[in-house]
């Protein structure tokens, strides 16, 4: 499961993230609320943590923005403010859940785990590009009428390239819309899934993978 953790608060940011990816999740971290709104419309999380005293937007304005842009990831709302009426505010925004600091570690994650189990990890629509079908929800993908079966490194490589279908990429695009942003192992390691993805992807008219010289790789319509 790939998170998206929004809090100003380095401190706290460095301690929840390596909390949570010693519970098995993966955590990309914003540091202010425009950054956050970005990354939470470019990218592909399963829950967004998101603190509501922030520099930029502050938390209520990116649950709503995102709300009202069509995106309906789960949002743990982390605050220091208290009060029924700060919790209906986050809530009316369109927050599912909302926690108050400071706060227990294992509480955190207990209200982490029931709201990907309640909200089924979002549970995105089916997304097409070409001859490709993917289900992000089930992690199934489709090529034509074959199913094709990934791990899943190679579904969210390719999950990303679907959803940007038609734009070049960038092997640091890639990097840093899939790993998680402190890797700091081979940038080649793209070109090693995007070969993967291409095997398995053959149908004998062609790559759906494009290299584009010097720019990175683009889904192209098989």
């Amino acid at each position: 499961m790939k998170l998206l953790l929004v809090e100003d608060d380095r401190k706290i940011a460095t301690a929840v993230k390596r909390g949570l990816e010693a519970e098995g999740f993966t955590v990309e971290v914003s540091f202010d609320g425009d950054d956050g709104f970005w990354r939470a419309t470019e990218g592909s999380y399963d829950l967004i943590v998101l603190d509501i005293l922030l520099p930029g937007r502050n938390g209520y304005r990116v649950c709503a923005d995102l709300r009202d842009a069509g995106n309906w990831t789960p949002i743990l709302m982390l605050t220091a403010k208290d009060g029924d009426l700060d919790e209906a505010e986050a809530l009316d925004t369109g927050a599912d859940d909302y926690l108050v600091k400071p706060f227990s570690f294992p509480v955190l994650v207990a209200r982490v785990r029931a709201l990907l189990r309640r909200t089924g990890g979002g549970n995105p629509p089916p997304v097409s590009a070409g001859p490709l079908r993917i289900d992000p929800g089930a992690r199934r993908v489709w090529h034509t009428d074959r199913e094709v079966a990934l791990t899943t490194r190679e579904f969210d490589v390719l999950q990303f390239l679907v959803r940007r279908a038609g734009q070049v990429l960038s092997k640091t695009e890639i990097l840093d819309g899939v790993w998680s942003d402190d890797f700091d192992g081979d940038p080649n390691i793209v070109e090693v899934y995007v070969a993967r993805l291409r095997r398995k992807l053959d149908d004998g008219h062609g790559p759906l993978i494009v290299t584009v010289r010097g720019a990175g790789y683009r889904l192209g319509d098989g």
